[in-house]
């Protein structure tokens, strides 16, 4: 897997995102939350990706928008890692819902550990559907 961010990998169907939120499920790690969903999509990707700054907590665009390239960057590099040998697709909202600005070695440590949450859920559920189909 590669090390890159690329168009076909972000999430940008205001259709998914608001079934993704209706019908989606969801993992913190605060200052993160990861809102994702099981889907299928016509590209060979494992997932699509969003990610969100809340306006309330940030008035300024330049420091959402510095949270977010933060965010997305943190996901870029780290993204191998999360989705090495995973099958399905999914589509994911990365939610920053702290207060205070965070640097990037914080971002990193929280993503990896909202991750783990994320595969340790799916996990779960793969085994509980799998029980009850044997």
């Amino acid at each position: 897997m590669k090390f890159t961010y690329s168009q076909k990998e972000k999430l940008k169907s205001k259709k998914l995102i608001e079934q993704m939120f209706a019908n989606g499920q969801s993992v913190s790690a605060f200052p993160l939350r990861l809102v994702y969903l099981p889907t299928t999509f016509d590209e060979a990707i494992v997932a699509k990706t969003g990610v969100s700054v809340s306006k309330r907590n940030f008035k300024t665009a330049v420091d959402r928008n510095r949270i977010k390239r933060l965010m997305r960057e943190v996901y870029r590099l780290n993204k191998a890692s999360y989705f090495n040998n995973m099958t399905t697709q999914y589509a994911f909202m990365i939610l920053y819902i702290g207060k205070e600005k965070p640097n990037l070695t914080q971002l990193e440590a929280r993503m990896s550990h909202l991750f783990g949450k994320f595969l340790k859920k799916v996990s779960e559920t793969e085994k509980l559907q799998g029980d009850d189909i044997a």
